[in-house]
């Protein structure tokens, strides 16, 4: 079936399971979605082609008679719509997100690239972009900046500022971690500016800051389909892993601060369980899509 068909048939609400996964794997499938979501959610002004037909008529009934006013008048309305249509759905921002245990790579206008690690979300706004290189985020991305004016990276507990670099940013829920892998990268929380170069990383956890040693490799560890952590929080390390596997983890008895230091893979839930409780004398039990944590 070809792109058209499909894309008939999808305004048609017409599609069956084998089509609609055909249709999911078009290249603008994603552009189509948002275009969708924009024009269900787009509301046009009030506007009423009569009543405003019968004011020109009343003020313009002495010049003429003739009876092309109202056909004028309403290709004007719908041209009016259109134009508001148009206008609004180019200005709307691009919105990414990524669910459990995936990850999307993301091309920005200026030819910039970023990975989304798992569930997490990047906003940005294509139609500003020559004016403002800005990103937000929330959750965990890998940046390879392109050159050019300074490129921001928003999130809840700072700004991370560059102007062509490959760095690491990490926001969720209390943690906040930066590392830079290529040229210079400025942070800027609520109460300090740090520069960080190659190697380098600042690392802020329920608002303490603390030191971050310096690490010799050219990207993180995520891309490589494991998680490290220096001194974290288990609480922090549980967020990690029900990030890149679709459970729920439960403390029961033990301390959710207490500091783990180690890492874990992506691809054996069993694995991942062990290399976090065995370091800190925890045990586990599974119940269903939900793991409990427990003091041996």
């Amino acid at each position: 079936m070809t792109r058209e068909e499909l894309i008939q048939k999808w305004l048609d609400h017409n599609l069956n399971s084998e089509e609609q996964k055909a249709f999911e794997q078009l290249e603008d499938y994603k552009n189509l979605m948002q275009l969708d979501t924009a024009l269900k959610s787009f509301k046009s002004p009030d506007f009423s082609v009569d009543k405003n037909y019968n004011v020109l008529q009343s003020e313009l009934k002495q010049k003429s008679t003739q009876s092309w006013y109202k056909p004028l008048l309403k290709i004007a309305a719908v041209l009016a719509i259109c134009f508001s249509v148009y206008y609004y759905t180019t200005t709307l921002d691009s919105t990414f997100n990524t669910e459990i245990a995936s990850q999307t790579t993301i091309e920005l206008p200026d030819a910039s690239e970023v990975i989304l690690n798992a569930n997490s979300n990047l906003v940005f706004n294509e139609s500003k972009w020559d004016d403002k290189r800005e990103v937000k985020l929330s959750g965990e991305a890998f940046f390879k900046v392109a050159k050019g004016e300074k490129f921001d990276v928003v999130t809840d507990q700072g700004i991370v500022s560059v102007l062509g670099t490959q760095f690491n940013v990490n926001q969720r829920n209390g943690y906040f971690e930066v590392r830079c892998y290529e040229g210079i990268v400025g942070v800027k929380t609520k109460d300090n500016y740090t520069e960080l170069r190659p190697g380098n990383g600042l690392k802020i956890i329920d608002g303490k800051l603390f030191a971050n040693e310096k690490e010799i490799t050219t990207q993180p560890a995520w891309l490589r389909g494991e998680s490290n952590f220096t001194n974290t929080p288990l609480k922090h390390v549980i967020t990690e892993l029900e990030n890149y596997y679709d459970i729920k983890i439960v403390i029961d008895k033990a301390d959710a601060n207490r500091l783990y230091t180690g890492s874990f893979t992506h691809k054996n839930l069993d694995l991942a369980l062990q290399s976090v409780t065995i370091p800190l004398n925890l045990s586990y039990s599974k119940s269903g899509t939900s793991i409990v944590l427990k003091r041996e």
